[in-house]
């Protein structure tokens, strides 16, 4: 019941100038972006504009733009600042050894050596 098509389709497949081109890039990277900003701006960084744009908007006493640069910033500022380091002496590490043990036995039913 099965039928077996053999009519060759006259539509799709490649088409002249179709698709990506062969020395094309994947991605934008951000380093490109910034090189590209940094060159049209004069040789300003971005972080400089950053900073230019927001002392502008104090200036102009813009409270909404002023609003956008600070969360811009602190978020930025506070994601490289919030690393906390937790060391732990010997002693708490066996006592954390022990109560997890205890509570795992206790989940399984089976007894701690």
């Amino acid at each position: 019941m099965d039928k077996i098509i053999t009519e060759k389709k006259k539509r799709g497949g490649a088409r002249p100038g179709a698709g990506r081109k062969k020395d094309g890039k994947n991605q934008l990277s951000v380093a490109d972006l910034l090189e590209t900003l940094q060159l049209k701006a004069g040789g300003k960084t971005y972080e400089d504009l950053l900073v230019t744009d927001f002392l502008q908007a104090r200036q102009a006493n813009d409270t909404q733009l002023m609003i956008k640069y600070h969360n811009l910033i602190l978020n930025k500022v506070m994601t490289n600042m919030a690393k906390i380091e937790v060391t732990d002496s010997a002693e708490a590490i066996e006592a954390k050894k022990v109560i997890f043990a205890e509570a795992l036995s206790k989940l399984t039913g089976l007894q701690k050596d």
